[in-house]
């Protein structure tokens, strides 16, 4: 049984998807790092929203050396 801390916590993972898609949308592809600072999110959420993202088949993830890069599909 979902509590409501529960479902506050997917409804603001949910919010940071919109807010990444946004994010990527108006700027193209940026590293996580990048990402992450423009979110203003702690990045456990970040990653969380992008594993949402990532789901819905709406970013690919690029490797770049050591970083990766996450665009819009």
């Amino acid at each position: 049984m979902a509590t409501a801390t529960t479902v506050s916590c997917v409804a603001h993972i949910g919010k940071t998807a919109g807010d990444v898609w946004k994010i990527l949308d108006e700027n193209g592809q940026l590293s996580m790092a990048k990402l992450v600072k423009a979110t203003g999110e702690p990045r456990d959420t970040v990653m969380q929203a992008l594993g949402w993202l990532a789901r819905e088949e709406k970013i690919v993830i690029e490797e770049e050396g050591r970083s990766r890069g996450v665009s819009l599909c």
